[in-house]
């Protein structure tokens, strides 16, 4: 049976006066999966993703949303979250989310949805600037969620979390696909990526170098830094 793509690039590119920060990407998101982006600060995943997003004009290349060119249309099954959420202090988590289903035009029983979903439903009349971080990523990708999304983007998601904040926002990401939501995830933390992707794709300088299945027994920092040695010796022969 023939895999099945929610998302591929095809020789994506973006640059920045003449220096390529996304070179030539070509990437495929299985349907079902979390696919983790792995690569250090600075190795253009997040350039890579904002165009995913509509963020962001290629310079080069193309996207395919469920095997057809990308489109503006495609966002309203795309939901992101890259870089920090955009939340509003003052009001609780529900109000948060009523807020951005008011603009989408979305009923209250997707607030409902999201809210349990990422498990602050009982979170009442608390205001989101008292909330942990964890809390505010969560409610991030509640947001993101609203529109029931076939794809969702998330950007270093466990950036700053302590252990226990990690661990529940990686069992929130892991049970994505079972609700039908396919995740593309980026991070610098070989770890995190190991323990959370289906496949994975490492990004270095800009470029793809490997991208495959990840084995749960793959030990990922050992792959990482022999992926990254390989393109630097055939950088040197050249």
């Amino acid at each position: 049976m023939a895999e099945r793509y929610v998302l591929q690039t095809e020789g994506l590119t973006k640059r920045y006066g003449k220096t390529a920060v996304v070179d030539r990407v070509s990437i495929g998101v299985r349907e079902g999966t979390v696919y983790g982006l792995l690569g250090p600060n600075g190795a253009g995943k997040t350039t890579l993703l904002r165009m995913i997003a509509g963020l962001g004009r290629p310079d080069g290349g193309r996207i395919l949303f469920d095997g057809k060119p990308w489109s503006r249309e495609c966002l309203g099954r795309i939901g992101a979250l890259i870089e920090a959420p955009a939340l509003y202090g003052n009001l609780t988590a529900r109000e948060n989310l009523k807020v951005h289903a008011l603009m989408l035009g979305l009923p209250d029983s997707r607030i409902d949805e999201a809210l349990e979903t990422v498990g602050l439903a009982g979170s009442g009349r608390k205001r989101a600037a008292a909330f942990s971080l964890g809390m505010k990523q969560r409610l991030g990708i509640a947001i993101a969620l609203l529109k029931q999304p076939r794809l969702l983007i998330l950007d270093e998601p466990t950036n700053g979390l302590d252990p226990l904040g990690i661990r529940e926002l990686r069992a929130l990401i892991r049970s994505f696909p079972a609700r039908g939501v396919t995740v593309l995830v980026s991070s610098h933390g070989l770890a995190e990526i190991g323990q959370l992707a289906d496949d994975i794709g490492i990004i270095h300088g800009g470029k793809l170098l490997h991208q495959g299945r990840l084995d749960r027994n793959t030990d990922v920092e050992a792959l990482f830094m022999d992926v990254v040695r390989a393109s630097g010796r055939e950088a040197d022969a050249r």
